[in-house]
């Protein structure tokens, strides 16, 4: 997708994380035998059973959505000819877009993201704001406010080289 000229750099993660995708399967077999239990079977699920409407209601929010939105969840990045743009889907509804004149500095690093971070997705820690998805490297921004912003990478190496490549360009 080219909406800006050229694209120097695309990247696109998912959550594949073991844990993530055990706990998806859970919870999605614990809300589907509870609403088959009550409202096929007309036996109620659970000691304090919630109504056939709100079986219902937690059948689709938990049963459908929930598990629909984080088989959804992916972060784009990509790095076009005038900045780094950065899209985590489907909570953001377009890219988030930072110039190469606010990018004062960058170097691909290392990281923890439940210690410098606060876990996997946008977080905010004491390290500044990250948007990762898996992994513990990416490229560390320092914009020109001194804000720091981590941008996790499979490929930080050539999404740093991508990023010189723009600055050199503009």
């Amino acid at each position: 997708m080219v909406t800006n000229g050229v694209t120097f750099f695309r990247e696109e993660q998912k959550f594949r994380q073991l844990w993530i995708r055990i706990f998806v399967l859970l919870l999605l077999v614990f809300v589907w035998y509870g609403a088959i239990q009550q409202l096929i079977f007309g036996i109620s699920f659970g000691n304090n059973p919630a109504s056939d409407p709100v079986m219902f209601l937690l059948l689709i929010v938990f049963g459908i959505l929930f598990p629909a939105f984080m088989l959804s969840l992916k972060m784009v990045t990509e790095v076009r000819n005038d900045g780094l743009y950065i899209r985590f889907y489907p909570i953001h509804r377009s890219f988030r877009r930072f110039t190469f004149e606010s990018i004062r500095s960058y170097e691909v690093r290392d990281y923890s993201p439940l210690k410098d971070y606060g876990g996997w997705g946008i977080r905010f820690g004491p390290k500044g704001q990250a948007y990762n998805v898996s992994g513990s490297k990416g490229v560390v921004l320092v914009l020109e406010d001194g804000k720091r912003l981590m941008v996790g990478s499979k490929q930080p190496d050539e999404l740093a080289a991508a990023i010189s490549r723009g600055m050199d360009a503009s």
